[in-house]
């Protein structure tokens, strides 16, 4: 971003951290939201499946006892959590190349993965017993 004279431009440089662009903000904090419901969402259908299915194993302990209800029910949701990661960070790079406020997105996608770690170890938990 250089100006005709081989300077850099005032108004928006990546070193400078005076970004203000609200609708932009707005609009990565409403997708990490409606993805973390997308997450969230899989997850209780997912258990709620697996638990009115469990008339093969009503004596077992554990709310879900099929190997493949667990699968499902601890790989999911952090999938779905990696996609909306990668989805943030796609746009971060598209709002990037416009001159935009991308460092809501990069936000946007790190705290995604944050979640997708949290919600894989999780499952990994839940599948090792």
């Amino acid at each position: 971003m250089f100006d005709d004279t081989g300077g850099h431009e005032p108004e928006r440089r990546d070193i400078e951290k005076r970004w203000d662009d609200p609708s932009e903000i707005r609009r990565a904090t409403r997708y990490t939201v409606w993805v973390l419901a997308v997450a969230l969402v899989s997850a209780a259908l997912l258990g709620l499946w697996a638990y009115l299915g469990r008339s093969n194993c009503t004596d077992a302990t554990a709310p879900v006892c099929g190997t493949a209800d667990r699968y499902l029910l601890a790989i999911v949701p952090a999938a779905v959590l990696m996609l909306g990661g990668l989805g943030a960070f796609g746009e971060t790079y598209a709002v990037w190349k416009r001159g935009g406020t991308w460092p809501a997105w990069q936000g946007a996608g790190w705290a995604l993965f944050l979640l997708m770690l949290v919600c894989a170890a999780l499952g990994a938990g839940v599948l090792a017993t």
